[in-house]
């Protein structure tokens, strides 16, 4: 599969003029500046799709079900722990509806807050927390993620329920 990693954020698209972007891949991702997850998403190698990261450039509009990869913030007692955009992004009825599962980064200095954002996610949507990795992931979470999410996606198609 070629890697696609359709990042309008990255190259200053803005919206406030053409409503949300649409985006039929399965697997949708945050990155703040530090760049951490999107290097992880680039190392997979798949189409992905960046929520943006300035609230003025094009929302995201999801048109098919997707994954969503997700980085902890902050360090203690879990407030503040999933980004404000993913927030803005699922309080979107149409994206919550196609969430299937979510997948996390965090940082292990952070202790029982590690990867914190895809338990709260997970929870909120009522989907499965995937895999959690650290910072931007390891050539091991690489393969487990890509392996994971390909049994993952061809489980769900089985599911009599599947969307």
């Amino acid at each position: 599969m070629t890697s696609q990693v359709l990042a309008a954020a990255d190259a200053g698209a803005t919206g406030s003029d053409s409503g949300p972007r649409p985006t039929a891949a399965r697997l949708i991702y945050f990155s703040s500046v530090s760049g951490n997850t999107r290097r992880f998403i680039d190392k997979l190698g798949v189409d992905a799709a960046r929520i943006p990261l300035h609230q003025g450039e094009a929302a995201l509009r999801a048109t098919a079900p997707f994954v969503l990869v997700v980085p902890t913030y902050g360090g203690t007692g879990g407030a503040g722990s999933v980004p404000k955009q993913v927030i803005r992004f699922l309080n979107d009825p149409h994206n919550r509806a196609l969430i299937r599962g979510v997948i996390s980064a965090g940082n292990t200095n952070f202790g029982d807050n590690y990867c914190a954002a895809g338990d709260i996610v997970a929870a909120k949507c009522h989907v499965p927390h995937l895999y959690r990795f650290e910072l931007m992931g390891t050539p091991d979470d690489v393969a487990r993620v890509t392996e994971g999410l390909d049994a993952f996606w061809t489980r769900l198609s089985q599911s009599p329920q599947s969307p």
